[in-house]
């Protein structure tokens, strides 16, 4: 078995590849915490798409918050003689479609369109895990004289990873002899690894002031008004306070958003008693997130004296960024080699501000790499991959398995 033959029984698969991809995409796997059942229905169906594999393991958990849910993990593995595990980790678990009628063709059924396929969640994972099945798929059992290879396809990538690889860490199902690549963030034309994250910081806010017609608004307390002046006085100040640069990351700096809202519902005429508001701050390792938020409670408590309103604010969500994976690595090496075999141009390291399975392994003391050829609609309607993507992922898949495991 050759490299060669394994690149070209890929590019044979175009038609099975992207068969595979719509049967996934029209499979739900939304979680409890966003309104879905879960992955459950899309991890069965996946687990037919891995009969190529020496073992393929459920390790399923209870939600925490939901207990009646299940979370299900997918392990596959190929058998090597030495010690350690090249892992592919990916994740079937989607966020919510958002606003349907900016939709041009239902989130649910997938359509395909030349090189594109439209669908929910077709870049943002379903991209890695199409490609990272078939980038091991043909690469034969008993085949491999280094490394193992695996495939780990986890839930709840989406809210806490707590349920997913979080969960399969916890478990040891990964060792320092492991290399892990995490396919969850990209650019167009794959030049570039990612190998450092910001720490992540969400939070809520709860502002109570006073319904009043809106003829007197001097007789109440507009919750949405002193919402909007407190989002403005956050970002400023937020932005003033951790202002450092740092050019390995994309962007440099720390950012500061307001995201979600929601407000009593009320007529067009009536001043709102009741609004909150979300922000989704990513923050740059050289700051503590614990401190961030220590200052986010300063700025609130000033305004909420200034404005006699009450105001609370809630935190939703703290993580912590590992420290930056080592570019020095024989297996960064290979992996580099691998992502140059077949993409076109010179491959840089760079960091990001968006939260990816591979923070949890860096927390750990392991390294981690993200990678794939992004597209750059993930988490917006009419979502789409390109399918010479997928192909040309799975070809550096096949590469690294080849490097380090056959």
């Amino acid at each position: 078995m050759s490299l060669e033959s394994v690149i070209d029984s890929i590019e044979k698969a175009r038609e099975n590849i992207i068969s595979d991809m719509v049967e996934m995409i029209r499979i739900p796997a939304i979680g409890p915490f966003n309104g879905g059942e879960g992955e459950t229905a899309r991890a069965d169906h996946l687990m037919s798409y891995l009969k190529d594999f020496d073992v393929v393991e459920r390790k399923d958990v209870a939600d925490i918050h939901f207990p009646s849910v299940n979370r299900p993990n997918i392990i596959a593995k190929k058998f090597g003689k030495e010690k350690g595990t090249v892992w592919i980790v990916s994740h079937m678990d989607t966020v919510l479609p958002g606003d349907l009628n900016k939709w041009d063709s239902p989130p649910f059924e997938p359509k395909v369109d030349r090189d594109k396929i439209f669908g929910l969640g077709a870049e943002d994972n379903g991209q890695a895990v199409i490609a990272s099945i078939y980038g091991a798929k043909f690469i034969e059992n008993g085949s491999l004289s280094k490394k193992s290879i695996g495939l780990a396809i986890v839930s709840d990538e989406e809210t806490t990873s707590l349920m997913g690889i979080s969960h399969l860490i916890d478990e040891g199902c990964f060792s320092e002899d492991d290399v892990i690549i995490v396919p969850d963030w990209g650019v167009p034309g794959g030049t570039m690894i990612e190998v450092a994250e910001k720490h992540l910081l969400w939070f809520k806010v709860c502002v109570t002031g006073k319904q009043i017609h809106g003829s007197i608004p001097d007789k109440g307390l507009n919750s949405f008004r002193i919402s909007a002046d407190l989002i403005c006085k956050l970002s400023d100040r937020l932005k003033e306070k951790f202002g450092n640069s740092n050019p390995i990351f994309r962007p440099s700096v720390s950012t500061f958003e307001p995201t979600k809202s929601y407000s009593d519902p009320v007529s067009v005429n009536i001043i709102p008693g009741y609004f909150e508001f979300y922000m989704d701050c990513r923050i740059l390792p050289e700051y503590d997130p614990e401190i961030v938020f220590d200052y986010v409670k300063r700025i609130v408590s000033e305004y909420s004296e200034e404005t006699e309103a009450e105001i609370e604010v809630v935190l939703e969500q703290m993580t912590f960024s590992g420290k930056p994976s080592s570019t020095d690595s024989e297996a960064f090496k290979a992996f580099r080699e691998s992502v140059e075999a077949v993409v076109d141009g010179k491959v840089e390291t760079v960091g990001v501000g968006g939260g990816t399975c591979a923070n949890f392994f860096r927390l750990k003391g392991m390294d981690a790499y993200v990678w794939q050829t992004g597209g750059g609609t993930l988490h917006q309607p009419n979502e789409h991959v390109f399918v010479s993507n997928i192909i040309s992922d799975a070809k550096v898949y096949a590469n690294l398995f080849y490097r380090l495991c056959v």
